[in-house]
């Protein structure tokens, strides 16, 4: 069953759990746009295939907000302002190690590598690698972890994954980037939060926040963020 947590003549963004594969891919799995795309010709009765823009993307591994449009149009205008960070992306994540600073912004350059799926952080710019920030702030520590609060200011491929591993931080759970043992359902412990911009076409502000992750972890750490 989709969960909804905004729609309208052009949008619609749902909750996306860590188990979920957002767009179709080579492993055939189910994937959550085709989901959306069952949804929509429900409740619509739309015959036929139902239009369905993807906006931008989470890892399979990571839950949150996930959006995507439902025109062409709506698509083209939300595309340039992802493009120009005129968005407002903010995620979660759990550390095991302390970070260096309470708060602070960080930038490297990012190279993707297509085999591996993985991307690699260097600290000056080398050819094919693209220019990556963030601002992280400690919100709340139990005895074994950290929570980071991260505002992202650029959408690289796995990019709060990389950074976060190469100050030290690597995310729990995240074996491609260091974290020594996986979590049992296969996440990892980063969630995308929320996202703020200004509506595509109705030119009104937009927040879409989504609900914390079930678990025990994540429980714990819900009461340093309200």
């Amino acid at each position: 069953m989709v969960e909804i947590l905004y729609e309208d003549n052009h949008l619609i963004a749902v909750y996306k759990k860590s188990s979920d594969l957002a767009q179709g891919d080579k492993t055939g799995d189910i994937s959550l746009d085709s989901e959306v795309k069952k949804y929509l010709a429900r409740k619509y009765n739309k015959p036929g295939d139902v239009y369905l823009g993807v906006a931008h993307r989470l890892d399979r591994p990571v839950s949150g907000v996930l959006l995507y449009t439902r025109t062409s149009k709506s698509l083209e205008r939300l595309n340039e302002i992802f493009r120009t960070r005129q968005v407002k992306k903010v995620y979660y994540a759990i550390v095991k190690e302390q970070p260096p600073e309470a708060e602070a912004t960080i930038s490297h350059f990012l190279k993707k590598n297509e085999k591996q799926n993985k991307s690699y952080v260097y600290d000056n710019e080398v050819k094919g690698s693209k220019e990556a920030s963030l601002t992280y702030r400690i919100k709340g520590r139990s005895e074994r972890y950290y929570l980071l609060e991260v505002e992202l200011h650029t959408g690289r491929h796995h990019q709060i994954r990389a950074q976060l591993a190469k100050i030290g931080c690597p995310i729990k759970g995240d074996l491609k980037y260091g974290f020594p043992r996986s979590n049992d359902d296969g996440s990892i412990s980063l969630f995308a939060r929320s996202l703020e911009f200004i509506h595509p076409v109705k030119k009104e502000p937009v927040v879409i926040t989504a609900h914390f992750p079930e678990g025990d972890i994540w429980s714990h750490f819900v009461d340093s963020i309200k």
